[in-house]
């Protein structure tokens, strides 16, 4: 008991910058003590006291402003950072070592009881601010939630959703979310922030490219033409007046409106 317990303050230190001190995440950290008090919600529950159970996580929700609902299954070194609104379903499952901020909502879309309805966590996921995980599927070991993102369907190990409903950008090396370029090695990122983020503006920067590069090729071809029209006065007056012989397209103002 007491390794665990260790273990959720470590966790806490590793990851949280402002963290300065075991007794500040002792009696600072609304996340932590969350943590501490769904752990005997969770056992009145497996246990048949459901009452006792719903009653400990509605004094943690009060408490803390973190909803747990007692029946969800949390693993070791979870995270809730600031974690203020978070909700978690009852057949939610949050594994080992992952972070979740405030506003999430690892909520379910089915009605049955019984059914599982909430999200499966893998081990390391990042679940940025704000977003939402809806239905009972998996979120693969090493996945980032991006915030505000709505996700309703599995996300792979190590890829990252972003978006409303969320985009999932997979994994480069496949083991890994971070789809940066090469960086030394970081067991932890914030927020799951990486620097490409957005497949709709990658879509957008690949078309403009292509668009620029065919205009490349149609002036050259006019070019072609042309000069093939002085060689051959018979076919002279081949090029119309308004042929595009120079490049007119703008893809650099285009990839800067589109942004990083």
């Amino acid at each position: 008991m007491f390794r665990r317990l260790r273990s959720d303050i470590q966790c806490i230190l590793d990851r949280d910058p402002a963290a300065r001190s075991t007794w500040e995440v002792v009696t600072c950290y609304p996340g932590l003590h969350a943590i501490w008090l769904h752990r005997p919600a969770h056992w009145c529950w497996q246990h048949g006291l459901k009452w006792p159970g719903r009653f400990i996580s509605n004094f943690s929700r009060w408490l803390t402003g973190i909803e747990i609902h007692p029946g969800a299954v949390i693993g070791e070194r979870v995270f809730f950072d600031h974690a203020m609104g978070v909700v978690v379903g009852e057949t939610a499952v949050i594994g080992d070592g992952c972070t979740i901020y405030q506003g999430v909502t690892l909520g379910g879309t089915s009605l049955y009881k019984g059914a599982k309805r909430h999200p499966t966590l893998g081990r390391d996921v990042v679940v940025s601010a704000g977003a939402k995980v809806l239905g009972g599927f998996e979120v693969g070991d090493g996945a980032k939630i991006g915030s505000n993102a709505v996700v309703i369907k599995p996300v792979p190990a190590g890829a990252t959703a972003v978006g409303i409903p969320a985009r999932i950008i997979p994994s480069r090396s496949g083991a890994s979310a971070d789809v940066t370029e090469p960086q030394p090695a970081r067991s932890f990122t914030a927020y799951g922030i990486t620097q490409e983020d957005d497949p709709l503006s990658q879509a957008m920067r690949g078309l403009i490219d292509n668009a620029s590069s065919q205009e490349r090729q149609i002036a050259l071809l006019w070019e072609a033409i042309e000069k093939l029209a002085r060689t051959a006065p018979q076919a002279g007056g081949c090029v119309p007046g308004d042929a595009a012989r120079c490049e007119q397209f703008e893809a650099e103002r285009l990839n800067a409106l589109v942004g990083k």
